[in-house]
């Protein structure tokens, strides 16, 4: 049981009391948060992961492979005055990566579609943990201010792992907390089910072709928090979604499936 404490002196007592409020009347701040980027809604961006990349375009926001560019090009598109971003694979492993002999067979699933992609078993969190760390630690390393996580949605695919959509919750937030970790702002690639358990934990969204599946009022919820949302469409002429997009405060366009430096802005 707690002891009671002694009668405080009138002037001890003033003392205190002021000591108290000085201490109350701000409250406590996450200043990662406050530091790290927050992209808003209608940002125009580019997203180019194949090809020579053509830094010119005039838009605020790109979005590169991490491991093909080094810090001298994030530097050099910070000069620019633009914002980047650190594309990953977190959901899945690639044979062409320069890390791939460190991923334990047992954790390699089925293929997802991609040449030399298999999917991770999410659920070996101890394992997969640290390996995503030092992906992170490379993005911030080279002066990224963000990251893309892709493959954040295994749950709803073949991997051949019984993966939940509690397993994928728990692997996204930790992906999210190690980027926040490091200041590096992250996003939620796609997984549009659970972006109303997930809008909190993530900064924007990234989407593919949401127009094309009349899906796109799933993502509003990040809109409403004044977060952005960068969307693509690849076979959908950009008369057939801009509206839409613009109505909804989408950061949309149309690219090419191989994400070179070609695109259609809404």
């Amino acid at each position: 049981m707690r002891r009671p404490l002694a009668p405080l002196a009138p002037l001890t007592l003033l003392l205190f009391l002021l000591l108290l409020a000085g201490c109350t009347t701000a409250p406590p701040r996450d200043d990662r948060s406050a530091a790290r980027w927050q992209p808003k809604p209608g940002l125009t961006w580019q997203w180019q992961l194949s090809g020579r990349l053509d830094p010119s375009l005039d838009v605020p926001v790109y979005d590169i492979d991490g491991f093909d560019h080094p810090a001298s090009t994030v530097e050099a598109l910070h000069a620019r005055g633009r914002k980047v971003i650190c594309y990953l694979s977190t959901g899945a492993w690639e044979d062409f990566r320069p890390d791939a002999a460190e991923f334990p067979r047992a954790l390699l699933g089925e293929g997802n579609g991609w040449e030399g992609e298999r999917w991770l078993d999410i659920r070996r969190t101890d394992v997969l943990g640290p390996l995503m760390a030092a992906r992170l630690d490379m993005c911030r390393a080279k002066g990224f201010d963000a990251v893309e996580p892709d493959n954040m949605d295994g749950y709803r695919n073949r991997t051949g792992f019984p993966l939940t959509a509690a397993d994928q919750l728990r692997y996204n937030r930790l992906i999210a907390t190690l980027a926040h970790d490091r200041g590096l702002a992250v996003g939620l690639k796609n997984n549009l089910d659970q972006i109303p358990q997930l809008v909190d934990d993530f900064d924007f969204a990234v989407n593919e072709q949401c127009a094309q599946y009349d899906e796109c009022e799933l993502l509003t919820p990040f809109v409403r928090a004044d977060k952005a949302v960068f969307h693509v469409e690849y076979e959908l002429d950009v008369r057939e979604f801009c509206p839409r997009a613009r109505k909804l405060g989408l950061s949309s366009m149309r690219k090419k499936y191989e994400l070179d430096a070609w695109r259609v802005p809404c």
